[in-house]
């Protein structure tokens, strides 16, 4: 089996998103009086498509978050097959009154069909408008487009995250994928559905921990209040 990565090339991202991370004393989360509330937005990677219902991104993600003793309560909004559009859509009713936070991971299946970085673009801020203005904090997670339409849509495409996290002042994950992406093609292998976009269980479990420590400290502001 050939893995496509359609969601983008191999960088060497992860290496230094772990040198980068903020590292969150245990002391500081003395101050949470109740559980957080984090609304997970996104498509099939965060739906869990293809894995037992235990073993997706939203329920192995919680678990990381419960080891590092936190309490927390992560809904999972993730809706296969969805795009930018379709997550704006549902911003609204994810958004409920006991949601503290949102994680927005979306974008891979604008990328595959070849849709407009600008519309996508554009979609996102709307879906981070609308969590900022029920004063939600929220976590951008990045995806990379394949190089399926060639290298300047990719790099249009890649650049958003950064440029909306700028624009809005929210945190940002590069890249979902970026724990694997260095990995040789046998290991990668492993760690993949045949398809080759989706990640199977052990591919998740090596996900979770690269991408936890930003929703770590995401549930720490939204605890506090900042």
């Amino acid at each position: 089996m050939r893995i496509s990565f359609l969601y983008g090339a191999r960088t060497r991202l992860g290496k230094a998103l772990a040198s980068s991370i903020l590292v969150v004393p245990l002391t500081a989360w003395t101050s949470m009086a109740d559980p957080v509330v984090v609304a997970a937005l996104g498509d099939s990677l965060t739906q869990g498509y293809g894995v037992a219902q235990g073993d997706g991104f939203v329920p192995q993600l919680e678990a990381w978050l419960s080891a590092q003793g936190l309490e927390v309560t992560l809904q999972n909004a993730g809706v296969s097959g969805d795009t930018t559009q379709g997550g704006l859509s549902r911003t609204g009713w994810t958004l409920g009154p006991d949601v503290d936070a949102m994680i927005v991971t979306l974008g891979g299946n604008d990328a595959l069909r070849g849709m407009d970085p600008a519309v996508s673009k554009a979609n996102l801020a709307g879906i981070i408008e609308a969590g900022l203005e029920e004063d939600v904090e929220v976590l951008l997670i990045g995806v990379q487009a394949p190089m399926n339409f060639g290298a300047d849509y990719k790099t249009t495409f890649d650049s958003m995250y950064a440029e909306l996290s700028n624009q809005y002042d929210i945190a940002l994950a590069p890249d979902f994928f970026a724990a694997i992406r260095d990995l040789p093609s046998d290991d990668l292998r492993d760690l993949m559905q045949r398809d080759g976009i989706h990640p199977n269980a052990e591919g998740v479990r090596a996900i979770v921990p690269v991408l936890g420590p930003y929703v770590q400290q995401l549930v720490l502001d939204a605890a506090l209040g900042e």
